[in-house]
């Protein structure tokens, strides 16, 4: 494993960390507390340290999955966990909007509780808008959790759906030592609106996504289709998967090494950009996080 340092925060990252959206029901897939185990335990023994979560990925069920395993473990003190705030879990693929200091207060305090944890190593601004983002009480709130020790570092997951410049040229200005984007080979827009400013401001960045949903992990070709209900995937237009796929084929032919896998391709080809500080892949299986390790061999030493 490599790591790097997560901007001005300090923290040594695993450049390959542990994404767990998909813990939280809405991937296809329901996780019981042995298979997230198993799933951390191997991260561990590969030299993974980083684990990205949030409030809503279920009802604060990733992260009470994810608190609970670290628990077991008695490995909390290895471990980079990153959070986030601004939502309430409603349902699948449902949120409801909570932005006020008193709202996202308590929502540490849930967190924290799930997580069986005392602080938070990254607390992250989670996909809301540039009206939501300038709320100088909020901020001034999240400066009193830093000093009292409740979260170590501020970030911002920036929304998929917005123009993510704004946010970015003010991260440094609202406390924020991270950003976290979408970024992968079929989503660039980063290198225009967010890593010039983090590179300007000494950001780490994490990138999300960094599988394009699964699209760039090699399983798929164009025409296969996703129908399970509770996949998010079917919930986008096979107009729009059916592009992507025929992007990802022309990517696998033209760029994709005979000797690599995919997968681990695509997140190194992540790793190539000097501002990308790590990816957060999703995974559902020991064997996915064991596939996702093998791109810190084939990413650019630090």
């Amino acid at each position: 494993m490599q790591y790097r340092r997560l901007g001005k925060t300090g923290l040594r990252v695993s450049v390959v960390g542990v994404g767990t959206w998909q813990f939280g029901g809405e991937w296809g897939q329901a996780f019981d507390q042995a298979e997230v185990d198993r799933i951390l335990g191997r991260a561990a023994e590969l030299g993974i340290n980083l684990i990205d979560t949030a409030e809503c990925y279920g009802d604060h069920l990733s992260e009470a999955l994810v608190g609970e395993a670290l628990h077991r473990s008695g490995q909390r003190s290895r471990w980079i966990i990153a959070t986030k705030f601004g939502h309430r879990f409603t349902g699948h693929l449902q949120r409801e909007q909570l932005w006020s200091a008193s709202a996202v207060q308590q929502q540490l305090e849930g967190s924290l509780r799930a997580l069986r944890t005392d602080v938070v190593d990254l607390y992250q601004f989670h996909s809301g808008g540039d009206d939501v983002f300038d709320n100088e009480e909020l901020w001034a709130m999240l400066g009193k959790q830093v000093q009292a020790g409740k979260v170590r570092h501020l970030g911002i997951s920036i929304g998929s759906a917005i123009d993510a410049s704004y946010q970015a040229q003010r991260a440094s200005a609202v406390g924020a030592s991270v950003l976290q984007v979408v970024y992968n080979r079929l989503e660039r827009r980063p290198e225009q609106q967010v890593f010039p400013h983090s590179l300007a401001q000494g950001l780490g960045i994490l990138a999300r996504v960094p599988l394009a949903s699964g699209l760039l992990s090699g399983k798929y070709r164009p025409g296969d289709q996703f129908t399970a209900p509770d996949d998010v995937r079917a919930s986008w237009s096979d107009e729009r998967i059916q592009q992507q796929l025929r992007e990802v084929e022309e990517i696998r032919q033209n760029e994709v090494p005979p000797d690599a896998p995919m997968a681990a391709w695509a997140l190194a080809w992540c790793l190539r950009h000097p501002a990308v500080t790590a990816v957060i892949p999703g995974c559902k299986s020991v064997e996915q996080i064991e596939a996702n390790a093998v791109a810190a061999s084939l990413a650019p030493a630090p």
